[in-house]
């Protein structure tokens, strides 16, 4: 009699309250996928130069672009106007303009359908009482960051019009460890909503694995970090080498620029240096942790998760190598982009599996 009650109790279907959830996690990792195509436009915009193209900023106004020959004419005349086009592409026709100009209109463009693709699920959701007290903070925070980023990413367009001829690195790198931060929070909320309607406990048993691989995801972040100044110092196009940097382990020139420190930011050698070297300690890192998750871990969740956390490492250090032997052709640079990201979710999805969701 116990045991047919024990079972009656696993069969029972979930509760509103784990049903509720679990639609809310659906919604987020739909967004999150809209987020990452919005990762991936923003890459390409830098790697193509079609960031700038856009001087204005009108994110209530601005949905539609140049819809005749007078409007792509003023749009391209307020293009003519800084140094890009003036240093750059003085030789540009409007027709090659229109080429640029796109690339950087969708992109905007998908990050306000971003916005509604939250803000109007969202009103539904809270009309229809699916969105508990607890879960509100969590989901108007995730708009707020939504909306921070946008205007982020407006002062980092605006460092191009002036002095120089591309954004600022510093900016650059702001606008990208935003993105990762939205992109991991949503994440981990929405890991947590489709495991249930609780909160995530990390199991004891497992410690010393979990914090291993959250200090395995940290220093991915820096590593992405470190690759964020190669992209805005165009790092990539020098030293097309591997494992050598044109024939030398160390290269010369680490520490041209005074005060030392500025070299970590702005000196292309150093820049470059820095990221292989983290980049290598970071498969190293990974390979510690997939070999303590299958000799720690059975058969499930948790250890498919830290197998493709490791084969993900691995393909994302061979684009890394094979995006600079090649000379960073523009869809190797926007995979390995793509794949810092992929392999972020995959830390993240790895350090959740780790633990348990209890009802709170």
């Amino acid at each position: 009699m116990q045991m047919a009650d024990t079972q009656l109790r696993m069969e029972a279907p979930p509760d509103q309250a784990t049903r509720n959830a679990r639609v809310l996690g659906v919604w987020l990792l739909a967004l999150i996928a809209m987020v990452f195509v919005m990762i991936i436009l923003g890459g390409l915009t830098r790697l193509t130069g079609s960031g700038l193209s856009m001087v204005d900023w009108r994110p209530i106004t601005g949905w539609l672009p140049p819809l005749n020959e007078a409007e792509w004419g003023a749009v391209f005349d307020l293009y003519k106007q800084i140094p890009q086009y003036q240093e750059v592409n003085a030789d540009m026709t409007v027709e090659g303009f229109k080429s640029i100009f796109w690339l950087e209109y969708v992109h905007r463009l998908w990050g306000r359908l971003l916005g509604f693709a939250f803000l109007l699920p969202f009103l539904f959701f809270v009309f229809r009482r699916v969105i508990t007290a607890r879960m509100a903070p969590w989901l108007i925070l995730m708009f707020v960051l939504g909306g921070a980023q946008g205007v982020l990413g407006w002062f980092m367009v605006k460092s191009g019009f002036s002095v120089r001829t591309d954004v600022s690195q510093y900016r650059l790198v702001a606008h990208l460890l935003a993105a990762m931060v939205i992109y991991a929070y949503m994440l981990w909320v929405a890991l947590s909503l489709m495991r249930g309607a609780g909160r995530w406990r990390a199991d004891p048993g497992q410690a010393g694995l979990t914090w291993f691989t959250v200090a395995v995801a940290a220093w991915i972040v820096l590593t992405m970090t470190s690759g964020g100044f190669v992209a805005g110092l165009d790092a990539g196009l020098a030293y097309n080498t591997f494992p050598t940097m044109d024939g030398q382990l160390v290269p010369d020139g680490l520490f041209l620029k005074s005060p030392a420190w500025v070299n970590l930011f702005e000196n292309i050698t150093l820049v470059q240096f820095n990221h292989r070297l983290l980049a290598e300690a970071a498969i190293i890192l990974m390979a510690i942790a997939w070999i303590w998750g299958r000799r720690r871990l059975p058969a499930g969740r948790a250890r498919l998760v830290f197998n493709l956390f490791g084969l993900m490492g691995l393909a994302q250090f061979a684009l890394g190598i094979a995006t600079l032997l090649l000379v960073v052709p523009v869809p190797l640079a926007s995979a390995h982009q793509g794949g810092a990201f992929v392999l972020v979710a995959l830390a993240i999805w790895a350090v959740h599996a780790l633990g348990s969701i209890e009802a709170s």
